[in-house]
């Protein structure tokens, strides 16, 4: 697809929902600019020499995602059983994603003590029995780490976990706003908003090495009061005061 818009000539290839399409396009094409959205280190990536100055025909947005496992494991201990396992589903198909993402996890959760039961889906198949082992071996609570494919399936994962009665914590409010437990992280929205903007700047004849990749400098909370009573959990108060959004 990447080779076909180079084919076509375009003025600027918008290359989004996750870091394959960023590098597709950057493997087609040195001259046409591109604008992508990548949760992982678009550096590491390659696709930029530097956030502040991107060089090449490169520049877009850096969500990221991946690097909040941690705040996200900590937020869903506060409303799970002291003690409890929990379960962290993780896609291991996004190499750069998953082993950032799993250290991360596993960092955090020694500093305070929590066990893990650490869960692989990159199929459809695999997500249904990810949430059928989380269950059968009673873990308190389920991480939905952050992974483009995961957001694509949020409304088959929240309805796994309200079937099997698990409170769960996700990356993007889309899934909060779908019936799933608690969400932590950017607005995706907006990030593809600046990645729009980035995009008619270019078109006005900015070059894309001119505009330093965007990182968020607000993070979100979200949650949903409705799936709270529903799974018979009381969120404390300190969680409630700090939310960003309360869905009831």
């Amino acid at each position: 697809m990447a080779a076909e818009l180079v084919s076509r000539q375009v003025a600027v290839i918008a290359a989004v929902g996750g870091p394959n399409s960023g590098q597709a396009a950057k493997a087609a094409t040195t001259t046409i600019p591109i604008v992508f959205i990548s949760g992982t280190d678009p550096v590491k990536e390659g696709l930029v020499a530097s956030l502040n100055k991107p060089g090449g025909n490169a520049t877009g947005v850096n969500p990221l995602l991946p690097a909040m496992e941690g705040k996200r494991l900590g937020l869903l201990r506060e409303v799970i059983s002291k003690g409890a396992l929990m379960a962290v589903l993780l896609n291991p198909a996004s190499q750069d994603n998953f082993n950032s993402q799993l250290n991360d996890v596993q960092e955090t959760a020694r500093e305070v003590g929590q066990q893990l039961l650490v869960l692989h889906a990159r199929t459809d198949e695999e997500i249904e029995a990810a949430f059928a082992t989380a269950a059968e071996r009673l873990a308190g609570g389920v991480l939905v780490a952050a992974d483009p494919f995961m957001l694509s399936r949020r409304e088959r994962l929240v309805a796994l976990a309200s079937r099997y009665a698990v409170p769960a914590i996700y990356e993007a409010r889309e899934y909060a706003t779908a019936g799933g437990l608690m969400s932590y992280g950017i607005s995706l929205a907006n990030a593809y908003r600046q990645a729009g903007v980035y995009v008619g700047q270019i078109l006005k004849g900015v070059k894309p090495s001119d505009l330093p990749v965007l990182q968020p400098t607000k993070f979100d909370f979200v949650i949903n009061l409705k799936t709270a009573k529903a799974l018979g959990l009381t969120i404390p108060d300190k969680l409630l005061a700090i939310a960003d959004e309360v869905i009831e």
